[in-house]
C-alpha cells in the first residue's frame, strides 16, 4: 500500500491537473454505494495534500475539487435513492451486503439529519447513508442543508493535516503553536466524531430493536 501511495504522489507531483482529478474522483467515489467502503479516498486526499507546501498544488483548488467531488458523489447517491425509493436497497450490489444496508437504515431512522452529517466523516458509512436517506424519502432541501455543511467541514479536516505535516517535515520550525494547535485540535475532534459515529452505525440495528 505504501508503494501505491508513493507512486501516486510521484505521478501527481509531475502532473498537477491529474492530481486535482485524482482528488475529485477520490471524494466522489467514496459516496458510491458499496464501492465507497473500500476506496481509500480520504487517505488519497490527505496524501496528495502534502504537495501543497511545495507549490505543486494550490490549497484553494484542492479544497474546491474535494468539495465538488463530495457534493456530486453524495448528491448523486441521494438522488438515485430518492428516485428508486426503498427498492434500491434490495437490488445488486446493495443486496450483497444486507447487514450494512440494515445498519445504515437503522442509523438513519434513529438519527435522521444527524446521520447524514456524521456519515460524511466515516468511510464505510458514507458509502451507504446518502442513498439510504434518499430511499427513505428524506426531503432534498433537508438532505443538502445538512450534507453540504458537513462536506465544507470534512474537506479542510482532510486537507489541512497533510499540509501541516508536509510543512513541518520540509521546514522544521516554520510553524508555531498558533498554527499547529487549531489544526491538531480539529483533527482530533474529527477522529473522535468519526469513532463515535462508526460505533453508533455499527450498533444501530441492535439499538433500534432494543428501543422499539
Amino acid at each position: 500500500m505504501s508503494a501505491f501511495f508513493e507512486h501516486l504522489i510521484g505521478l501527481a507531483s509531475a502532473h498537477a491537473g491529474l492530481a486535482y482529478l485524482m482528488i475529485f474522483l477520490a471524494a466522489l467515489l467514496e459516496a458510491v454505494p458499496v464501492l465507497g467502503s473500500v476506496i481509500p479516498g480520504s487517505t488519497i486526499i490527505l496524501a496528495l495534500s502534502a504537495l501543497i507546501p511545495g507549490g505543486q498544488l494550490n490549497v484553494v483548488l484542492v479544497l474546491a475539487v474535494a468539495v465538488a467531488g463530495a457534493v456530486i458523489g453524495d448528491g448523486g447517491a441521494y438522488w438515485i435513492g430518492h428516485r428508486e425509493q426503498r427498492r434500491i436497497l434490495g437490488v445488486w450490489p446493495m443486496s450483497r451486503y444486507p447487514l450494512l444496508v440494515a445498519r445504515s437504515e437503522a442509523f438513519f431512522l434513529r438519527y435522521g439529519a444527524w446521520a447524514v452529517f456524521f456519515a460524511r466523516f466515516v468511510a464505510p458509512v458514507r458509502a451507504f447513508v446518502p442513498i439510504t436517506a434518499g430511499a427513505l424519502r428524506m426531503p432534498p432541501v433537508r438532505f443538502f442543508a445538512v450534507n453540504i455543511p458537513a462536506i465544507l467541514l470534512w474537506a479542510p479536516a482532510h486537507v489541512l493535516p497533510g499540509v501541516i505535516a508536509a510543512t513541518v517535515l520540509e521546514k522544521p520550525g516554520a510553524l508555531g503553536p498558533h498554527h499547529l494547535l487549531p489544526v491538531l485540535g480539529g483533527a482530533v475532534a474529527t477522529v473522535l466524531l468519526a469513532l463515535w459515529a462508526f460505533r453508533r452505525w455499527r450498533n444501530a440495528p441492535a439499538e433500534l430493536h432494543a428501543s422499539g
